[in-house]
């Protein structure tokens, strides 16, 4: 249970920290002239956002309810822990590459360049694919060892929650395929700053996952863990 809500904490104050930032706090009937970028000035958060941003607490709600059976399930004699294989790091380092790609494609969109935000867009997506090919590889590589999905109860979670992670990335590598066409002029130029945003908050939340999904496999989490339990007893 603690580790339920430390993680429900952290995702709120992401949430709270994103939400800040588009415009929730705003008071339109304050705000007069028209839109710099020449469009008329909005009056308040697209759907869009806020869906998301629903969305975004609803994933991390999930995760944090798999984490909280994970240190659960920990506990039983029969848990033998997983050793993390080496490509794992360099995934994660990739995964970092397309979250800073994603963001330099957005601050080239709002510059007008678009060479620059056809090359972040396009390193983003290789940076992507290139992690779940090497979430496949690790897999492959644990196989190889000896650790099947069902050996050992945390081999499931760590097949079942990497998997979880990988489908989610494989969802949002569908979204980015519906802005990058706009990019090249084949598609809706006028939606494409609001695609943006939403790809990089989407990917910057993923990443954030995949790091406490790597501090949990590492078990460096387990000290931590003891230290909320003893605040929240």
């Amino acid at each position: 249970m603690s580790v339920i809500l430390v993680f429900l904490v952290v995702v709120i104050g992401f949430a709270g920290w994103w939400l800040a930032h588009q415009r929730l706090l705003s008071k339109p009937w304050l705000e007069v002239g028209p839109d710099p970028l020449g469009g008329p000035r909005p009056t308040g958060m697209p759907t869009e956002k806020i869906a998301l941003g629903i969305f975004l607490a609803v994933v991390g709600a999930l995760f944090a309810l798999f984490a909280s059976a994970y240190f659960m399930r920990m506990e039983f004699a029969d848990w033998r822990p997983i050793p993390i294989p080496r490509i794992v790091w360099l995934n994660t380092g990739v995964l970092v590459l397309a979250s800073v790609a994603l963001e330099c494609a957005l601050a080239a969109d709002r510059q007008h360049d678009r060479g620059s935000l056809r090359l972040s867009l396009a390193a983003g997506a290789v940076a992507t694919v290139t992690f779940l090919g090497g979430q496949l590889v690790a897999w492959r590589d644990l196989a190889a060892s000896g650790y099947l999905v069902t050996g050992n109860p945390a081999n499931s979670f760590f097949y079942l929650l990497t998997g979880l992670h990988g489908l989610h990335i494989l969802g949002g590598l569908v979204a980015l395929a519906r802005a990058t066409p706009a990019a090249w002029g084949t598609g809706d130029a006028r939606g494409l700053r609001l695609r943006l945003e939403l790809c990089v908050a989407y990917w910057h939340f993923l990443l954030f996952v995949w790091l406490c999904l790597l501090v949990l496999f590492t078990g460096w989490a387990t000290g931590f863990v003891n230290i909320c339990r003893g605040f929240l007893t």
